[in-house]
This record gives structure tokens, C-alpha cells and sequence, in this order.
């Protein structure tokens, strides 16, 4: 997926200023969020722990959004 160095570049990049994105609707006080970042690279958030921010490459994102479209973290 992504190269060590790519994580270690993703990790040490200043995102304070990337907005912040949320699904509509559900709790107000507990969402998942995502910013998208320079080189196509997303962090993810939970909107009630803003400090603790993971941050996935563009190869690991787009990994992400097509096995959930094909249904790899449905629960049975």
C-alpha cells in the first residue's frame, strides 16, 4: 500500500489547518471525520477525540472506500 516513507512524510505534515469533514446527520456530540490532505492522503478523526488523528495514503484510502463499497466491513 503505502511506503514507510510516505506514512512517516503523512505523519509529520502540519495538518492544524485541513477542514474537517463529517456525514450528515447522527449525534452531534460523536462523529467519524475525515480531512483530505496535499498528495490525496486523508486523517480520520473521531469528533470526541480531535487530538488522536490517523492519517492513511491515497493507496490505503482508496483501498478503504472500495472494500467497504464492496462490502468487506458489512457486519453479519
Amino acid at each position: 500500500m503505502g511506503s514507510e516513507q510516505e506514512k512517516n512524510e503523512l505523519y509529520a505534515m502540519d495538518i492544524s489547518g485541513v477542514t474537517w469533514e463529517s456525514a450528515p446527520g447522527g449525534p452531534e456530540d460523536e462523529k467519524v471525520e475525515i480531512a483530505h490532505l496535499p498528495g490525496g492522503g486523508v486523517a480520520m478523526r473521531n469528533s470526541k477525540d480531535p487530538e488522536t488523528v490517523l492519517r492513511y495514503t491515497a493507496a490505503e484510502w482508496n483501498a478503504f472506500v472500495l472494500g467497504a463499497r464492496d462490502g468487506e466491513f458489512d457486519l453479519k
